[in-house]
């Protein structure tokens, strides 16, 4: 299951996921995974959630990321919550790849029973009728 954060530069979304995330670690029975482009959260998301910087990992579009995220769920089965800051930034801002990303990814979370929290930094109205059903 898929949930998107929409809104444009400066809405609340960073803080928002950051709650999220936190929230996820205090309840959660398995891991917590947050991905993100650069290294800007180090400090505000708890330290027993996995944080990993895309930037490392020469993640530069949606289909690297699709992957990249296929591989931590192919190595790691006890997977409850994964987050993913400025993944539209992370697509190269490819509406349309994006868009394909986000069926894959919902796809793969309700295969393995994972919850996924994406932001996107965009105007809502800006939405594809495809991405409109994760809001």
């Amino acid at each position: 299951m898929v949930k998107l954060i929409v809104g444009v530069r400066g809405t609340g979304k960073t803080k928002t996921l950051i709650e999220m995330v936190n929230g996820a670690v205090a309840s959660s029975k398995g891991s917590v995974i947050c991905i993100e482009k650069g290294n800007k959260l180090n400090y505000d998301i708890t330290h027993k959630a996995r944080l990993i910087d895309v930037d490392a990992y020469a993640v530069e579009d949606a289909q690297a990321l699709y992957g990249f995220i296929a591989g931590i769920s192919a190595s790691d089965h006890d997977i409850t919550d994964l987050f993913i800051d400025s993944t539209l930034k992370i697509c190269r801002g490819d509406l349309q790849a994006f868009s394909v990303f986000v069926d894959e990814v919902n796809a793969l979370s309700e295969a393995s029973g994972f919850r996924v929290v994406m932001t996107a930094s965009m105007a809502p109205d800006d939405l594809t009728e495809g991405l409109k059903k994760y809001i």
